[in-house]
């Protein structure tokens, strides 16, 4: 199985100036893209992506864990992060209540370190690029949390390299 990995982080926004600006003529928008980033990751990339899990995580009783070590991938097959780094997280919650990410309170991963935290409110989404700085997955490295309210759902990719 070979992964591609297109990554965009593009927020492109379009500034109508108003007033008396000369040097620009009649042409008075500005177009802010400087920051946007576009990436194509794979297995001889750096960095690398070689495993992806996507999927609807539902929370049971207003919590779940997502075991690194044991995602289910695409076609219900294992998906196995042991020893690989979360590269790239896309996170969204579809409840109506807010929905918390953190490292697992067992075997706690430190995608982003050990007091990461984000929460989302319904329709809310995250995509976190790990750029090869976040932890090996393994055995105390391997868990994150979800905490929300009843029984909740999100989506969540994880692409492993």
């Amino acid at each position: 199985m070979a992964v591609i990995v297109t990554y965009r982080s593009d927020c492109s926004v379009i500034e109508t100036l108003t007033g008396n600006i000369d040097s620009l003529g009649t042409d008075k928008e500005v177009t802010h893209n400087a920051f946007n980033e576009t990436k194509t990751l794979n297995s001889g990339s750096t960095p690398p992506a070689t495993k992806v899990a996507a999927f609807v995580q539902v929370l049971d009783a207003g919590a779940a864990t997502i075991d690194l070590t044991a995602l289910i991938g695409t076609n219900s097959a294992p998906v196995d992060g042991t020893g690989l780094k979360v590269q790239v997280l896309k996170f969204k919650n579809l409840g109506a209540n807010t929905i918390s990410l953190t490292p697992g309170a067992v075997d706690g991963y430190d995608i982003f370190g050990s007091d990461f935290k984000v929460t989302l409110s319904q329709n809310q989404e995250v995509l976190l690029y790990g750029n090869d700085s976040t932890p090996d997955v393994g055995g105390a490295d391997k868990t994150l949390d979800l905490a929300g309210t009843t029984t909740q759902t999100c989506e969540i990719m994880i692409i492993l390299g």
